[in-house]
């Protein structure tokens, strides 16, 4: 898989500016908190994923006071890609706006199903320490960021769910307000029982991709713990299959035993959109008997399963993003994660202190220093510095 070798960001978030030449192996980012390590990361997530991975509206990212945000990126095989989001309405922002997306790769416009397989990425960040015991949501957009990078008819299949959710949705509360009738539900029934369907098939076939490389990463985290137990992924739906259905015949059956509750909430209760993931351990729920410990060990194992699946697709390794997770992770697991960094070709890692950071890891790493726009002139953006060596030295300094 391509590396990244020069970003270029205009006007995203605390950027006005920012140009940077990477080279292979780790990256560390740090600065304060806010002061815009994040942002970077997001940047590159945008160039990988077309989108961000920390908001799903895309006009947040433009910096405020303007009214376009452009990421451009070129990798070591020599791809050229840009994505640029225009905000409507100028530099005033309008509430709830989506913003106007171009990508293009190497001078073509592309969907962003075009970028699939260009930079996979894998996204370490401190909200999926949750992912355990967390939200429902937190451990689907894990799935769906997964399985969109291994498959792009997946990506298209959701990107047209989520718009026939919505259509039916609207449909609901003014069915509800009697403003529609029940028959116009069949139209955007029919895409929902057809896209459904296929979002649950593709994230069966992830899951069960994942369960040797998850029991892997596992006994090399913890062997003690998966000598005893082995740690699992089980997929959890609304729409279970009687002996003899099909996954259509058993959500056509939900929508039907859900209609009058439906049209009573204004909303959709059914479908892979209410789905989730569960973490097993000796066939237990995690998120009910397991300690912090416990959860902790198993969310870096689905990290290291994720970079191991995606370096399967064709023998080269994802880029790995960390966004200020070491400082989450006690000396044992932080000497794992470490381990995975060192055989990739190249990784960027955030943090506010080298103190969370493994010193052999930094002595090997490049630094890259980011500092916040000045309070009294925050039209300047913020600023990526490259350190010189040692890099112990200067992030000591």
């Amino acid at each position: 898989m391509a590396s990244l070798r020069s970003l270029t960001v205009q006007d995203l978030r605390g950027y006005a500016r920012l140009q940077a030449d990477f080279g292979p192996g780790p990256q560390i980012v740090w600065g304060p908190n806010a002061a815009g390590k994040t942002s970077l990361l997001e940047a590159i997530v945008l160039l990988a994923l077309g989108r961000s991975h920390r908001t799903t509206t895309d006009a947040e990212l433009v910096r405020w006071g303007t009214d376009l945000v452009r990421v451009e990126g070129s990798l070591d095989d020599g791809t050229a890609i840009e994505v640029a989001i225009v905000r409507p309405g100028g530099a005033q922002p309008v509430p709830g706006s989506a913003g106007r997306k171009r990508i293009r790769v190497n001078g073509v416009g592309r969907r962003a199903s075009g970028l699939l397989g260009l930079l996979r990425i894998v996204v370490f960040a401190p909200e999926e320490m949750l992912l355990v015991a967390g939200s429902p949501a937190l451990r689907r957009s894990a799935l769906d960021a997964l399985a969109s990078q291994r498959s792009p008819a997946y990506l298209r299949d959701l990107g047209t769910y989520a718009r026939t959710l919505a259509q039916r949705n609207s449909l609901l509360r003014a069915i509800r307000e009697e403003q529609a009738s029940r028959s116009e539900l069949a139209f955007w029934d029919g895409s929902f029982l057809e896209t459904g369907p296929a979002i649950v098939a593709e994230r069966l076939a992830l899951l069960d991709a994942l369960q040797e490389p998850i029991r892997a990463a596992h006994a090399e985290i913890a062997p003690d713990e998966a000598r005893e137990a082995r740690l699992g992924i089980r997929y959890e739906t609304n729409a279970p299959a009687f002996p003899g259905e099909t996954p259509r015949d058993a959500l056509a059956r939900r929508l039907v035993e859900t209609a009058e509750k439906e049209i009573w909430n204004g909303t959709t209760l059914v479908g892979p959109h209410r789905d989730d993931m569960v973490f097993e351990q000796g066939g237990r729920d995690l998120s009910t008997f397991a300690s912090r410990g416990q959860q902790r060990t198993a969310i870096l194992a689905f990290k290291l399963a994720e970079l191991d699946l995606l370096t399967s697709l064709d023998g080269k390794p994802p880029l790995l993003l960390l966004d200020d997770v070491f400082s989450e992770l006690d000396p044992e697991r932080r000497a794992h994660l470490v381990r995975r960094i060192a055989a990739l070709p190249q990784a960027f890692v955030t943090t506010t202190t080298l103190d969370d950071l493994d010193p052999e890891l930094v002595a090997h790493a490049v630094g890259w220093r980011v500092e916040p726009a000045p309070q009294a002139q925050p039209s300047a953006g913020a600023t990526l510095i490259q350190q010189s060596a040692p890099l112990v030295g200067q992030l000591r300094s």
